[in-house]
């Protein structure tokens, strides 16, 4: 992880790791199911050209503190405070799944806090004509192929770091799938259809035309809720988590909209 700066700040008593690198606008990022257990290309193309800063959710890889994360309110709090601690006032911020779905909580609960809004599939609605995949209901073998179009760029995503012990990283890798759960089980909606309306942020919606967990369909039902103008791009051959499989497509796509 070339030029990534790590730092700790303390949400609830807990430590959170916040990664940065780059220069320029600040752009903030919050990662998607799994979380960040190491620095992406899609994190390394934006921060050619931004200053990007991602703080790891509590109970995701790099933090600790989601057993007392009981209530959707007490995401939205905790992901505020640590927002907070990474430097949003006003700024871009970015989410994918889990993350996109508490990044847009932040947007309609916070709307000055956040200037522009970039989702990549981001989970907390529901259809019943379109329900999500149920990604507790799958193993370690299942899982990868409904996360990404290529089974192999979530397997290498979560593969233990080089010196890392592999069973405390599966004990860690499992603690992200319960956090994950804490906030979105069973059906991943957290009611936020009743929220959007708030969302006035310009907003691009980004969706991999292979989505296995959510149908590309949510990406109009959010553009159809949020009050701020939106945009919906659709990325030719890449599955729920867009900014995995495809990282140059997705970027190009979100710098453009945050320019």
């Amino acid at each position: 992880m070339s030029g990534v700066s790590e730092r700790t700040v303390g949400i609830n008593g807990h430590d959170c790791r916040i990664w940065e690198k780059g220069a320029g606008e600040p752009l903030f990022y919050l990662a998607g199911f799994g979380g960040l257990p190491r620095w992406t290309p899609f994190l390394e193309r934006l921060s050619a050209h931004r200053h990007v800063i991602a703080p790891s959710l509590p109970g995701f890889p790099g933090s600790a503190g989601h057993v007392e994360l009981d209530t959707l309110l007490d995401w939205i709090a905790a992901t505020l405070d640590l927002l907070d601690a990474a430097g949003l006032k006003s700024g871009d911020l970015v989410g994918a799944s889990v993350g996109g779905a508490l990044a847009a909580e932040i947007a309609a609960m916070s709307p000055a806090s956040v200037r522009r809004l970039a989702l990549i599939a981001p989970l907390g609605l529901y259809d019943p004509a379109a329900k999500p995949a149920d990604l507790w209901a799958q193993t370690p073998v299942t899982q990868p192929a409904l996360l990404c179009a290529d089974p192999e760029t979530y397997k290498a995503h979560i593969a233990p770091p080089e010196g890392a012990d592999a069973g405390e990283w599966g004990i860690l890798m499992t603690r992200a799938n319960e956090a994950a759960a804490r906030l979105l089980w069973p059906l991943c909606d957290t009611r936020l259809v009743r929220r959007l309306h708030r969302i006035r942020a310009e907003t691009l919606l980004v969706w991999g035309e292979a989505d296995r967990v959510l149908a590309p369909s949510y990406a109009q039902r959010f553009a159809d809720g949020i009050s701020g103008k939106s945009r919906i791009e659709i990325i030719p051959g890449a599955g729920h988590l867009a900014d995995l499989d495809a990282p140059g497509a997705v970027a190009e796509e979100v710098l453009a909209a945050l320019a």
